[in-house]
């Protein structure tokens, strides 16, 4: 069995480290921060309370556009909100008193910074009214309402009550 001197050996240790850190710096710096092509983020809706609710969700990406049936909306409405969920145009919508709460949860890249949401709404349209087509995971809009002939923005007869 052959011996090699120790003093040999940790004189030799800064320099093969220095070797080591030297190879090891540019493939850290030309590393992106996120492993995702261009924009994506991860989406889950959870129906009911947290503890026994029903959870769904998809990877959304945006270049191109895919992920759930209304990807391509759904990225028209963050790239118009530059990524920013609170910030995507509302939509108008009659949405019931009903509380059937959900959360949606959005966390990714969008242009290179991270998007971190959460948020509760009190029922599902009301979710789809205040994010758009972004957390529309199941292909869900908004109901139309039928406008009176002459009134519109009305529900029409037979949408009212006895009618």
């Amino acid at each position: 069995m052959k011996h090699f001197p120790a003093p040999r050996l940790l004189a030799a240790l800064p320099g093969t480290a220095a070797l080591l850190l030297a190879a090891v710096a540019p493939a850290q710096a030309s590393a992106p921060g996120h492993t995702l092509p261009g924009d994506g983020l991860r989406l889950t809706v959870t129906t009911g309370d947290s503890r026994s609710g029903d959870t769904r969700g998809t990877l959304l990406l945006c270049d191109p556009p895919q992920g759930h049936s209304r990807a391509a909306e759904a990225c028209a409405d963050l790239t118009a909100a530059n990524g920013d969920i609170d910030a995507v145009a509302p939509r108008e919508a009659v949405c019931s008193l009903l509380y059937a709460p959900v959360t949606a949860r959005a966390n990714g890249w969008w242009h290179g910074r991270p998007v971190a949401y959460t948020e509760t709404f009190s029922n599902t349209c009301v979710m789809l009214a205040e994010t758009g087509a972004v957390f529309a995971l199941d292909d869900e809009q908004l109901p139309e309402l039928p406008e009176l002939p002459g009134l519109p923005g009305l529900p029409g007869p037979s949408a009212l009550p006895g009618g």
